[in-house]
C-alpha cells in the first residue's frame, strides 16, 4: 500500500511540474482562419452597410513580439453587393443602381491589446482575454462584371480575444476597409455627375467575423529573453 501510495504521489508531482512548464510556454507567431458577414457602402448604398449582407473569409498570420502587440498579415475574401433602391435614392437620370461584387484584400496591420494577453507567465499578470484594436494598410482587387480593378486600401477594426488553451485563440473582429478607388461597385462612379475628390470618391466594404488561431514557434523561456 506504502508503495501504491509512493508510486501516486511520483505521478502526480510530475504530472503538476508538467503542467506548470507548459503553462510557461510562450508562442512567437500565430496561424488562423476567420469566417463572417461582410457589407458595403458605396455609390448604391449610402447609408446601412449591412443592407445587403455576404459572406467574408480568410487567412491570418501574426508575429508576436510580447503580450500586448502584434503585426498580422491577412488574406479576405467578401462577396459584396448593393441597390440604390433600397434607399429611395433619386439620381440625376431617376435611375437605379445595382450591382454584384467579390473582394480580395491583402493587408499588412499593427494591432495593440488593452490588457497584458496570454496564459502562464504569472509574475506578467497576463489574462485569458482582451479587447484590441488594429489599422495598416494593403491592396484590394475588386471584380465586378468580368471587370477587375486593383487599388490601395486601409484596414481599421477593433474587437476582442479570448484564449481557450495554451495555443488556441478565438476571436471576434469587426473591420471596415476605406479603398482608396471607386471600382468596388464595378462602373457606379459619379452618379450625381458632379466630380469631387480621389478621397471623397471612394468606396469602403467591412465585415464581422469569428476567427481561430493556432500559436507556433516556442520562445526560450529558461534565459529569460524575448527572441
Amino acid at each position: 500500500m506504502k508503495h501504491i501510495a509512493k508510486i501516486l504521489f511520483i505521478l502526480a508531482a510530475c504530472f503538476y511540474c508538467c503542467s506548470a512548464y507548459a503553462q510557461e510556454e510562450s508562442y512567437k507567431y500565430d496561424f488562423g482562419v476567420h469566417a463572417g458577414m461582410s457589407g458595403y457602402l458605396g455609390d448604391a448604398n449610402q447609408s446601412n452597410m449591412f443592407k445587403r449582407p455576404g459572406y467574408a473569409a480568410g487567412l491570418s498570420f501574426r508575429y508576436l513580439p510580447n503580450s500586448r502587440m502584434a503585426v498580422r498579415v491577412v488574406l479576405n475574401t467578401s462577396s459584396l453587393s448593393g441597390n440604390s433602391a433600397d434607399f429611395g435614392t433619386v439620381f440625376p437620370d431617376g435611375q437605379s443602381y445595382s450591382f454584384k461584387s467579390q473582394e480580395c484584400d491583402l493587408t499588412g496591420r499593427f494591432e495593440f491589446n488593452f490588457l497584458p494577453y496570454g496564459i502562464g507567465e504569472t509574475y506578467k499578470h497576463l489574462k485569458r482575454i482582451s479587447p484590441y484594436i488594429a489599422a495598416g494598410v494593403g491592396v484590394s482587387l475588386s471584380i465586378c462584371d468580368g471587370r477587375t480593378a486593383v487599388a490601395p486600401a486601409i484596414p481599421l477594426a477593433v474587437g476582442v480575444k479570448y484564449k481557450l488553451a495554451q495555443r488556441w485563440n478565438l476571436g471576434l473582429e469587426f473591420c471596415m476597409t476605406k479603398v482608396f478607388g471607386d471600382k468596388v461597385d464595378g462602373e457606379l462612379t459619379d452618379l450625381y455627375e458632379i466630380k469631387s475628390s480621389f478621397i471623397k470618391n471612394t468606396d469602403w466594404h467591412s465585415n464581422i467575423a469569428l476567427s481561430i488561431t493556432y500559436e507556433f514557434g516556442k520562445r526560450c523561456v529558461t534565459c529569460h529573453y524575448v527572441d
